[in-house]
C-alpha cells in the first residue's frame, strides 16, 4: 500500500504534447508492454519513514502518512458539486452555533488567528465600533467580519473582504505575508513562522488604525469626513491598553558607558537557553518566559564614548504588565522542538510523581498499572489519565508581578490556586490561557494552522443562552469541543506550538463592551463618483431623500453582477465527470437596489459600479453587462464607488430590517460577503420551485408569468431587480394568504410542464406568447 509509482521516463516527458491538462507522447519502447519494473533495493531508503507507520485501523484507504495526525486536525477541504456549496454538509464538521471560516480564499491561512481575536471580547467590541474613511482599513473590515460571526448560527463565514483589504497593505507584502496560491498548497512556506509574523503585523496595524481618532463623525461614503470609534483618545488605543508593554532597554559598553532608551512592544518572543548540557536541564515554562521578557544578550553596538563598535551587554526590563500576554513561540527548528519535547517529558514525570505521592528526588517512575491504581484511590480527586498528561509543558495559568524594586516575578500557577493575603491584587496579575495556535505538520497537504480557543461565558450566553466556558478546536470550518489538556498538548512530530494568548483574569470588567453600530443613514445619501467622466452621462438612479428612508419590513429589489478574478481549478475524473478543486474567485462589480413600494416603486436608489485594483480575468459581459473600462476610474462613465462604500449601504439596510427581493440572492450575498437573516430575504428562485426539481431562471419566469422578454443580449441589474419585484407581486397574487396551497401547486406544475416542453428556453420569435396576460412594466426612472 506504501509503494510509490516509479518516475515517468524522461523521454516521455521530453516528447509530450499537452492538450488542455492531458499529455500525449509516443511510446519510447524502453520497457516491456504493460510492465513497469520496480527498483526495490534503490527505493528502500525512500520508504524507511513510511514503513514505521502502522496500518490505519480505519482501513486501507486511509493514507499511512496521515496516521499520526488526528483526523480533526487534518486540513479540511470543501467538495464542490454542480450546485457549488449548496449541498455541502458543513453541519457535519460543526455542530456548535459558532461560525467557522472558509479556507479556499487566498491567504486564508490566518483564519485561526481571526478567530482568536474575535473571542477576545474587548477586541471584538473595539473593531465593531470602529469605522473610518480609508478604503482599505483592516480594523473596519475585521469589524464587519466579526458582525457576521455574531449573526451566524453555525454556518461558516468568509473573510474575503478582509483578506482583499489585507492584500492591499504594503507592509503586509513587504513582510512576506501575501502568499501565492502555489506556495500555500505545496508547503513552500513555514506556516508556523508565517502566522507569528502575521500576529505581530495585525496587532501593530490595529493599534495604528484605532489610535488615529479625533472624535465621532458621520461616515458619508466616498470623499466624506472620517468617522472614528469612541474607544480611547488621540495617541492611544484599546489595542495599546490590552497588549502594549513599556520596556526599558539598557546597553552597557565595557568602557562603562550606559545608554537607556524606552520602547514598547505588543508581544513577546520566547528565547531558549543555548545549552548542550547532558542530561538537559529542567526548566519551568515561567522561567523561560521571564528569561524571554527580561532578555539579556551580548552583542556588538556603537559606543559614543569609545566612538566605535564595542562588545556591549544589552538588558531589557519591563515597566508595566499588559492585560493580554501574547507570546510567539519561535519553534522554528529541531533544536527548539527538542527543547519543548524534553521539558514536556520532565513535566510528565513530575506530574506523575506529584499525583502519586512519590518523591521525585528518588527518581522512581510510575508504571501504567500503578497509575491506574492511583485513580481508584478514595481521595475525592479525579486523576487525569496518562495520555492527558503527556506532551504538556505550558501551564493553564501564570502569575506575574513587578516588585517594588521593579523586578519581574513569574511563576506557573494552577487555575485553582488563590492569592495569599500578602499579595496585592493591583500589582499581581493572574493570566489564564485563552488560546493556542499550532502548526500541523503534514508533507502531503503542505501543513495547516489550527487554534484551540477557550470560549467565554458572554459568547455562550449570546449564542446558546447558557453560562458556560469551554475549549474548542477551530480548524477553518471544523469546530469541535476539546478537553482543556488538549489545548496545551504538543506532539512535536506533527503538532508544533506557534502562538499563545494569556488574558488577565476578569479582563472584561475593565473595558467598555457596549457596541454602538457606527453605520448611519447618511451612507445612503448622494455621494460623488470616483469616475472622472461620470458627470457627462445620464444618472441611472435617484438617491433616497430624507423623507423616504427605509423602515423595517420595506421591500427593496436587489441584483448584483460579478466579474472573475481567478479561473476555477478542476480535474477530469476517470468516468468523464468534472471535479472542482477550487472555485473561480468572483468579485462584485455592480450592485443595484430599487424601491419596492411608494410612488417611486421600481426606481433605483443605488446603482453602484465597484472600483477594483485587482486584475480581472473575465468580465463575463454576456452575463453581467460589465465591460472593460467600466470599473476603471480613469475612463469609466458609470457611477463608480468603493466596495466598502456600497457594502455599508447594504449593511445599513440590513440593520434597519428591510426585506430584499431578488433572484438567486444566496450567491449574491455570499460573493458580496454579507450575512442576511433569512426572514429578510425573499428569493424568487425558491418561491417558484418544486422541491428536488431544477431551479428556474429569472428570464423564463419573467416570460411565463409576466410576458416580459428580459436579458436579451446581456443582463442588466436594474431590469433584473425590477423583474424580481414584479414576480414577487405575482406570487402574492397567485398565492394569497389564507388560500389553498394546492392551487399554487397546480400553477407550479403547469410551469414545469411548459418548461420541459420548451427545454427551459424562452421562444425567440414572437410567434408564441406566454400563457399569462401581459402586465405593464414598472415605470422607468
Amino acid at each position: 500500500a506504501c509503494r510509490r509509482a516509479p518516475p515517468v521516463d524522461p523521454e516521455i516527458l521530453r516528447t509530450m504534447k499537452k492538450v488542455g491538462f492531458i499529455g500525449y507522447a509516443p511510446n519510447p519502447r524502453t520497457k516491456l508492454r504493460n510492465q513497469i519494473p520496480y527498483r526495490l533495493k534503490e527505493m528502500d531508503n525512500e520508504f524507511d519513514n513510511f514503513s514505521q507507520v502502522p496500518e490505519s485501523p480505519i482501513g486501507r484507504e486511509e493514507e499511512p502518512h496521515l496516521y499520526r495526525v488526528a483526523k480533526k486536525y487534518r486540513k479540511v477541504t470543501i467538495k464542490y458539486s454542480k450546485l457549488g456549496l449548496e449541498d455541502f454538509d458543513f453541519k457535519h464538521y460543526n455542530k456548535t452555533l459558532f461560525a467557522g471560516l472558509e479556507p479556499h480564499i487566498p491567504n486564508a491561512y490566518c483564519n485561526c488567528m481571526i478567530q482568536v481575536l474575535y473571542f477576545l471580547e474587548p477586541v471584538r467590541c473595539l473593531v465593531q465600533n470602529h469605522l473610518c474613511q480609508k478604503e482599505f482599513c483592516l480594523g473596519c473590515e475585521l469589524g464587519l467580519l466579526f458582525h457576521m460571526l455574531d449573526l451566524s448560527r453555525g454556518d461558516p463565514c468568509q473573510g474575503s473582504n478582509f483578506l482583499r483589504a489585507f492584500r492591499t497593505i504594503p507592509e503586509a507584502s513587504a513582510l512576506g505575508l501575501i502568499l501565492a496560491d502555489s506556495d500555500e498548497a505545496t508547503g513552500k512556506v513555514n506556516l508556523g513562522r508565517l502566522i507569528q509574523s502575521w500576529n505581530r503585523f495585525i496587532l501593530t496595524q490595529l493599534h495604528q488604525e484605532t489610535q488615529e481618532q479625533e472624535g465621532p463623525q458621520a461616515y458619508r461614503g466616498a470623499g466624506s469626513s472620517c468617522f472614528s470609534c469612541s474607544f480611547g483618545s488621540s495617541g492611544d488605543s484599546v489595542i495599546g491598553q490590552l497588549f502594549s508593554c513599556e520596556m526599558e532597554n539598557c546597553s552597557m559598553c565595557r568602557c562603562g558607558k550606559e545608554t537607556v532608551r524606552v520602547s514598547s512592544t505588543l508581544l513577546f518572543t520566547l528565547s531558549y537557553p543555548d545549552s548542550t548540557e547532558k542530561p538537559a536541564k529542567d526548566y519551568e515554562f515561567a522561567q523561560i518566559l521571564k528569561r524571554s521578557i527580561c532578555l539579556e544578550q551580548n552583542t556588538q553596538a556603537w559606543c559614543e564614548n569609545c566612538e566605535k563598535y564595542q562588545p556591549t551587554v544589552q538588558t531589557r526590563n519591563i515597566r508595566c504588565l499588559p492585560d493580554v500576554l501574547v507570546i510567539n513561540c519561535e519553534v522554528n527548528s529541531s533544536k527548539e522542538a527538542d527543547f519543548w519535547k524534553t521539558q514536556a517529558e520532565y513535566s510528565f514525570q513530575k506530574a506523575m510523581m506529584k499525583r502519586g505521592g512519590f518523591d521525585i528526588t528518588k527518581g522512581k517512575e510510575i508504571s501504567l498499572g500503578e497509575w491506574k491504581d492511583l485513580g481508584n484511590l478514595d481521595t475525592g480527586h479525579s486523576y487525569p489519565s496518562v495520555e492527558e498528561l503527556k506532551n504538556i509543558w505550558i501551564p493553564h495559568a501564570i502569575k506575574m508581578r513587578l516588585t517594588k524594586s521593579k523586578e519581574l516575578d513569574v511563576s506557573n500557577w494552577s487555575e485553582s490556586d488563590e492569592l495569599s493575603p500578602m499579595d496585592d491584587p493591583e500589582s499581581v496579575y493572574i493570566y489564564d490561557l485563552m488560546a493556542t495556535v499550532v502548526h500541523i505538520l503534514d508533507s502531503r497537504t503542505g501543513g495547516s494552522l489550527v487554534g484551540h480557543i477557550k470560549v467565554g461565558e458572554t459568547y455562550h450566553q449570546r449564542k446558546e443562552g447558557v453560562t458556560h466556558q469551554q475549549w474548542y478546536l477551530f480548524n477553518d470550518f471544523l469546530i469541535e469541543p476539546v478537553d482543556k489538556c488538549e489545548a496545551v498538548q504538543f506532539d512535536m512530530s506533527w503538532k508544533v506550538p506557534a502562538i499563545l494568548y494569556y488574558a488577565r483574569r476578569n479582563l472584561n470588567s475593565k473595558y467598555n463592551l457596549l457596541i454602538k453600530n457606527p453605520i448611519e443613514a447618511s451612507v445612503l445619501l448622494a455621494e460623488a463618483s470616483l469616475a472622472r467622466k461620470q458627470r457627462k452621462c445620464h444618472a441611472t438612479f435617484i438617491p433616497l431623500m430624507l423623507n423616504e428612508m427605509p423602515q423595517a419590513g420595506d421591500l427593496v429589489g436587489l441584483d448584483a453582477e460579478f466579474v472573475t478574478l481567478n479561473e476555477e481549478e478542476a480535474e477530469l475524473r476517470s468516468d468523464g465527470t468534472k471535479s472542482t478543486i477550487k472555485p473561480s474567485q468572483m468579485s462584485v462589480a455592480r450592485i443595484t437596489c430599487v424601491r419596492g413600494q411608494g410612488p417611486n416603486e421600481g426606481v433605483p436608489f443605488i446603482d453602484d459600479y465597484i472600483s477594483t485594483q485587482e486584475q480581472v480575468v473575465d468580465y463575463l459581459t454576456q452575463y453581467s453587462g460589465i465591460k472593460p473600462g467600466d470599473l476603471d476610474a480613469k475612463i469609466s462613465s458609470k457611477h463608480l464607488t468603493t466596495l466598502k462604500s456600497t457594502y455599508l449601504k447594504l449593511r445599513f439596510l440590513i440593520d434597519v430590517g428591510v426585506k430584499f427581493v431578488g433572484h438567486g440572492l444566496q450567491k449574491d450575498f455570499r460573493v458580496i460577503n454579507l450575512m442576511v437573516p433569512k426572514d429578510q430575504v425573499i428569493d424568487t428562485v425558491y418561491l417558484f420551485h418544486i422541491p428536488r426539481k431544477r431551479m428556474i431562471s429569472l428570464r423564463f419566469l419573467a416570460w411565463y408569468f409576466l410576458d416580459l422578454k428580459i436579458q436579451g443580449e446581456t443582463h442588466d441589474s436594474i431590469e433584473d431587480a425590477r423583474t424580481a419585484l414584479q414576480l414577487y407581486r405575482k406570487y402574492l397574487e397567485l398565492s394569497p394568504q389564507g388560500s389553498e396551497p394546492e392551487e399554487f401547486r397546480k400553477v407550479l406544475k403547469g410551469l414545469y410542464e411548459k418548461g420541459r416542453k420548451l427545454d427551459w428556453k424562452v421562444p425567440e420569435p414572437d410567434s408564441q406568447s406566454s400563457p399569462k396576460r401581459k402586465r405593464p412594466p414598472l415605470s422607468p426612472p
